[in-house]
């Protein structure tokens, strides 16, 4: 009988893999169709629409809901929108445009043979096996996901699969962020201070934060010792976020162990293609992230 062998997974395989899946997944919060879709069912702001297609899962939510889920938004900028954006559509409508919107986008960005090609097939079933091993339990924007039906086209399948994996991680990582006595606004700021986040130009106009409030979450950093007076992270901030991108790991590490070590593999490679076609198609503003 022959002796089976198991590649060990490694330690950042996962994140890796979900950086390449959460990637193509974005793109449709930054592509014109979503707009046009939502403005076709009288909702106009740029804010009610990102608030609407990521929360619609949820039902008509009220802003309590949004804020909490969503983390790094000021109440106020969703309280704005929230639930007054369900008079304009309901859930269901800005979940079908959404979709369609999704569709058209990545047409686009990966051409049409792509998005039937059987690399995407193999793409979709590899991202869906992963998904299979997701917890609900204190997870709720996955959870709700998670009820929505799975797409037939391949495309929309592993769209459906990364938005899982996204919202799997991302409902984890916010426990750690807490954990770690790290509010919306002050995890923004330590973010972009590792190069990765979004420039603070994009954190004033998309989460509703002021100047002021950055000045003010970057001085209770300091005072904590995790950021120096030009913004940088100390050696203890930097510390922090490492801890706190290995203990989302922990907590996300299910769905790639029940993947494979081959299987995420093959998953980030299928993965990283489709997103370098994107990117070469202007998927994202160029000043979209911090510069270090």
């Amino acid at each position: 009988m022959p002796v089976m062998t198991t590649v060990a997974l490694g330690p950042r395989a996962g994140r890796h893999c979900h950086s390449t899946l959460n990637s193509l997944h974005a793109t449709h919060y930054f592509s014109p169709d979503l707009g046009r879709e939502l403005e076709a069912l009288g909702v106009t702001h740029p804010r009610a629409v990102n608030f609407a297609v990521r929360a619609a899962a949820l039902g008509p939510v009220g802003a309590g809901a949004v804020t909490a889920t969503f983390y790094n938004y000021r109440h106020s900028l969703v309280a704005r929108h929230v639930p007054a954006v369900w008079e304009s559509a309901t859930p269901a409508q800005v979940l079908a445009a959404r979709t369609r919107a999704v569709d058209t986008t990545l047409r686009r960005q990966l051409g049409a043979d792509a998005v039937t090609s059987a690399e995407m097939a193999e793409a979709a079933g590899l991202a869906l096996r992963a998904a299979e091993a997701c917890s609900r339990a204190a997870r709720p924007l996955y959870a709700a996901h998670a009820d929505l039906p799975v797409p037939e086209e391949p495309h929309l399948a592993y769209w459906h699969a990364a938005t899982l994996l996204r919202e799997h991680r991302g409902d984890g990582h916010l426990a750690v962020l807490m954990a770690a006595g790290l509010d919306g606004l002050e995890a923004l700021v330590t973010h972009t201070a590792t190069g990765k986040g979004m420039a603070p130009k994009w954190v004033f106009a998309t989460r509703g934060w002021s100047q002021e409030d950055w000045d003010a979450a970057s001085g209770r950093l300091r005072e904590r010792g995790l950021l120096d007076e030009s913004g940088e992270l100390t050696e203890r901030g930097v510390g922090l976020r490492q801890e706190i991108e290995h203990e989302t790991d922990r907590l996300d590490e299910a769905p790639y162990r029940h993947l494979g070590a081959d299987g995420v593999a093959r998953l980030t490679e299928l993965g990283s293609a489709f997103v370098r076609t994107a990117l070469a198609a202007g998927a994202f503003p160029r000043d979209l992230l911090a510069k270090r």
